[in-house]
């Protein structure tokens, strides 16, 4: 494993094994997206989307919380009018202070780019959730393909609080994981849900004792895998939302078709069949 390196915001560590672990590092403030945070977690997100060594992204949050949202300083200032059309000062002049309207990222704003980045990143994704994930913090952790949560977590699609509704693709990211007349109450009220009820109702994959671990284990245990198959799947994962049976089917077939015989696929057999470990490329 490599030295953990800390820039804005994030705590990188790079496995030797492809798994990337970011770790928000603002403790102090249980996480909360400021500016610098928004800025770092799009660049982190840029920047492992074109990282081609890259096999897993674990990301989790140091200290009580994983993100407990919109930093309360934005808040202020939105009390006291300081928000227009070009989103002045509502959260800086960083990833999330230009226009909402204005599409920055294919078809996302810079702020619905911090959570919908983690999709684009071609390989799984794993958020490893503790403490709170309330409002922008919830909507980071819709992001990723997997949830991980610690008993006593609690979760809340908390923009109705400050007058707001979700926007940082909170309403795309919902509406494949919870039931629609729920995604409406938890709009609506903006009421906690605790950890168990989170996975119940979909918000979030499983309950962990201790999510990081587990969360890092599993990204070990997909980093062994075919990275030509891993990243195909999330492609058509992906796309599953979009397209109509006939188009996934094809799709199915195009990316079954590149796989079969590609050098990393006859590995995964070779390696099956004389009860090896792969060697992938």
């Amino acid at each position: 494993m490599s030295t953990p390196s800390t820039e804005a915001r994030i705590e990188w560590t790079r496995h030797d094994n492809g798994v990337v672990h970011l770790a928000l590092a603002r403790p102090d403030k249980m996480n909360a997206l400021d500016p610098a945070m928004f800025d770092a977690l799009v660049d982190a997100g840029e920047r492992l989307k074109s990282d081609a060594g890259v096999r897993a992204v674990v990301i989790s949050g140091q200290g009580k919380a994983f993100c407990a949202g919109l930093d309360m300083q934005s808040f202020s200032r939105m009390a006291g009018g300081g928000v227009g059309q070009e989103g002045s000062g509502v959260l800086g002049q960083g990833a999330a202070g230009a226009d909402l309207v204005v599409r920055t990222h294919g078809i996302s704003n810079a702020a619905q780019h911090v959570a919908m980045v983690w999709r684009e990143v071609p390989v799984p994704v794993i958020a490893a959730v503790h403490g709170v994930a309330f409002g922008g913090g919830l909507q980071v952790a819709l992001g990723a393909d997997l949830r991980l949560v610690a008993p006593g977590t609690r979760m809340s699609v908390m923009e109705i609080k400050w007058g707001l509704v979700p926007d940082m693709g909170g309403m795309v990211l919902l509406r494949e994981l919870v039931r629609a007349d729920l995604v409406r109450e938890l709009t609506y009220s903006g009421r906690i849900v605790e950890a168990e009820e989170a996975v119940r109702i979909g918000l979030a994959t499983r309950l962990a004792q201790d999510p990081l671990a587990e969360a890092l284990a599993l990204a070990a245990d997909v980093a062994g895998k075919s990275p030509d198959a891993v990243r195909a799947g999330k492609r058509l994962l992906n796309a599953s939302a979009s397209l109509d049976a006939a188009q996934l089917l094809l799709r199915e077939s195009v990316e079954q078709k590149a796989l079969i015989g590609s050098p990393n696929q006859v590995e995964a057999v070779q390696a099956n069949l004389h009860k090896r470990a792969p060697v992938f490329r």
